[in-house]
């Protein structure tokens, strides 16, 4: 599956802005946001922050690159067919 990857900023209550809208097949089924407090383990994975349809998740998930983010989402969508 394609996915199509948008740089965006996002508002979020933290210091995170670098994002990215995730659309397949001409739908966006994901925000992304890269992770960017110095303080914390997690400083530079990429975060779930919002997840449509197969995507959304009650308690979204970090990954630690974007290539696992990508490769999760094709996977989730996948099971949708």
């Amino acid at each position: 599956m394609t996915l199509r990857l948008q740089p965006v900023r996002v508002a979020t209550d933290s210091e995170d802005t670098d994002g990215l809208l995730v659309f397949a097949r001409d739908k966006l089924v994901a925000v992304l946001v890269r992770l960017s407090n110095e303080q914390s383990e997690d400083t530079g994975k990429w975060f779930l922050e919002a997840g449509f349809g197969r995507i959304y998740r009650s308690r979204p998930p970090v990954f630690y690159n974007l290539d696992r983010a990508q490769e999760w989402i094709a996977t989730s969508l996948a099971a949708d067919t």
